[in-house]
């Protein structure tokens, strides 16, 4: 445990360095923490102080409203190129452990918070947030008014912003996040996945792991997955193995054709980054498949089947993030909550009602969750029914997926 009273110290001796911070105590141990703005594109200018990496970075700026699960977050692919607002305003508490990654590494670009705490607290934690993000080169900045920050992106959309400890001028640092990528059009899945195929075959097995129902009817029986890696969370493939799946994880751009020729029981299409409708190789690819194997798909998976069926997906204004999403199943008539991750949603009206199903749908703005197809065995969600930390209302669905292919496959 950290002598509290040497932290305090080394906060007195750097208040001359952030003086509109004189009430703050809540500093890395052993890096400076530097004053630092972020810049959104609009003009908008937040000074608060650095953790993790002194640097500068750009991406688009959202918020996530999830009171926890901070590491997953930051761990998950599909925040490639997005520089993260937590609307919860502690963060950084129970510090880091190696049990709840979703990824090898964090995948934001910048995280945005309203208080770090370096003093983590808990029993599985092995590391600080701050000294975690600064051995993979993340920026992170405490200090600024969230509330006003996500008020800003519900009112004028998801902003392109820059965060840096070394350009402190506001129009120099206003003119690079004006000429930074846009998220529209942008493939980030080619970023994210995996270089080469691998197998997983690992189950979770903390304390915590959540227990299927399922496993009881298995009696040994594997299913044969090949999962589209667009930036796959690892606990999908933990949540697909504890239900009996042998995983192959292929490449975003895998071709089709290979995969026929493995011969699986069923192909899983993952989450991931940017604009489904620039991964046009992946849109093909699941052109070929359709009808030849049972598929399943999660958030930008669900997006790029439906633009594989023939539909449109177009770019929410401030986007779906947070851990409590209220959304109706259509064919059970419940609700479930849900976790979410994307900026981008399918276009109901592009879908041919006579062959795609509307299965899911947000009870917060109406936009699509879920669909299948009427005749084939082919179905995608767009929120996250593998939650890690939670909710789990929505594990069903891979037994679903299971089933699927039993009817379909022989099982080994």
């Amino acid at each position: 445990m950290r002598n509290v009273i040497s932290v305090c110290i080394v906060a007195q001796n750097m208040l001359s360095c952030v003086p509109q911070f004189e009430n703050s105590s809540h500093y890395v141990v052993g890096l400076r923490a530097l004053r630092a703005k972020l810049a959104l594109e609009n003009g908008t200018i937040f000074t608060g102080e650095s953790f993790g990496a002194a640097t500068e970075t750009m991406g688009e700026v959202v918020f996530n409203t999830s009171l926890t699960g901070y590491q997953e977050i930051l761990t998950d692919p599909s925040y490639a190129g997005q520089i993260v607002t937590m609307t919860y305003p502690l963060i950084g508490n129970y510090g880091i452990n190696f049990e709840d990654l979703e990824s090898v590494k964090p995948q934001v670009a910048g995280f945005v918070v309203k208080e770090y705490f370096d003093f983590y607290s808990n029993f599985r934690a092995k590391g600080s947030l701050g000294e975690w993000l600064a051995r993979h080169g993340i920026m992170g900045i405490q200090g600024i008014d969230t509330r006003m920050l996500t008020k800003i992106i519900r009112t004028r959309g998801a902003l392109r912003g820059i965060l840096s400890v070394y350009d402190l001028d506001d129009e120099s640092l206003v003119q690079k996040a004006k000429g930074s990528p846009e998220m529209k059009g942008l493939d980030l899945a080619k970023v994210v996945t995996a270089t080469e195929p691998y197998e997983w075959d690992e189950i979770d097995r903390t304390p915590f792991a959540l227990k299927p129902e399922y496993q009881k009817k298995l009696n040994g029986k594997r299913w044969r997955v090949v999962v589209y890696d667009y930036g796959v969370k690892q606990n999908i493939l933990r949540r697909l193995t504890s239900y009996g799946c042998r995983l192959t994880v292929v490449p975003a751009s895998f071709p089709a054709e290979q995969v026929l020729e493995m011969n699986p029981d069923g192909v899983f299409l993952s989450n991931g980054p940017g604009d489904p409708a620039a991964v046009r190789y992946g849109i093909q690819n699941i052109k070929k498949l359709i009808g030849k194997k049972p598929i399943f798909g999660i958030c930008l998976g669900h997006q790029l089947l439906a633009l594989a069926l023939g539909g449109k997906t177009f770019k929410l204004k401030f986007g779906h993030r947070g851990a409590n999403h209220p959304v109706k199943n259509l064919l059970t008539n419940t609700i479930e909550i849900t976790s979410q991750n994307h900026g981008f949603a399918v276009d109901l009206s592009s879908l041919d009602p006579s062959t795609v199903e509307i299965t899911h749908v947000n009870l917060n703005d109406e936009t699509n969750e879920g669909l299948r197809h009427r005749e084939l065995p082919v179905f995608s969600v767009q929120y996250h029914p593998e939650a890690s930390p939670g909710p789990h209302d929505s594990d069903y669905l891979f037994s679903q997926f299971v089933e699927m292919m039993a009817r379909e496959s022989i099982p080994v």
